[in-house]
């Protein structure tokens, strides 16, 4: 889980573990577990966490984060062998080539399966970046809302429940929120087509409504949380 400032995901991992029932003792396993966020919030609430990504550095950083839990390097699609009390994909499906395989594996490998996608653009803030970015993007049409029923149908399993949680995301200051962008690869291609100063200037200009009374920026974004088991 990355897309947005340290902490930002609290609410949604909170969301995930509450219908889940997560508590001491159960077993959850981490579908494309990044660096252990949301695994240190289950391990907090006393679960067993065993995590999974491909990225051996993200695993590395998880495996800090929550020394107590077990993270390996590899793929959604074969994970550990379960089972485990709580299967969770979070922010993980819309970077995968198959959603719906990686859905039913987790049906295979848990008693409960947990996932969560972002909302619709008109939902999530987050949509005044590429607003403002827009001018030097070549045109593209929005893409399409993850359906997550329709997914958990497809990889048979049965929808218990299909929630909506809203997380802030906030900046302190213009560096805050600009210093990401400048970063990213998409940020460094407009910022060498229009220019640092053209960038920084669209950016904040459309950030504006968004400014809080001390100085920084708060982004709401809804988020789409899945409860389901095997059919």
């Amino acid at each position: 889980m990355t897309e947005g400032p340290r902490g930002w995901g609290t609410p949604l991992h909170a969301a995930v573990l509450d219908a889940t029932a997560v508590g001491p003792g159960a077993t959850l396993l981490d579908l494309g577990c990044g660096t252990g966020l949301f695994a240190r919030a289950a391990a907090d609430r006393g679960a067993r966490v065993t995590g999974v990504d491909r990225d051996p550095a993200a695993v590395a950083m998880a495996s800090a984060e929550v020394p107590e839990g077990r993270f390996v390097v590899g793929t959604a699609e074969h994970p550990p062998a379960g089972p485990f009390d709580v299967v969770a994909a979070v922010q993980l499906l819309m970077h995968v080539v198959d959603p719906v395989a990686v859905l039913a594996t987790a049906g295979r490998t848990g008693t409960v399966v947990a996932a969560t996608v972002w909302g619709r653009e008109d939902e999530c803030d987050v949509r005044v970046f590429g607003e403002a970015l827009a001018p030097w993007l070549d045109a593209r049409p929005a893409a399409d809302p993850v359906d997550l029923r329709g997914l958990a149908e497809r990889a048979g399993l049965v929808v218990d429940r299909l929630d909506e949680v809203v997380c802030p995301f906030d900046y302190e200051d213009d560096d805050a929120v600009l210093g990401p962008l400048f970063d990213s690869a998409l940020g460094r291609a407009v910022g060498r087509s229009a220019g640092p100063v053209a960038l920084r200037d669209a950016v904040l200009d459309r950030l504006e409504p968004y400014r809080t009374d001390d100085g920084g920026y708060r982004l709401h974004n809804l988020f789409r949380v899945l409860v389901a088991h095997p059919g």
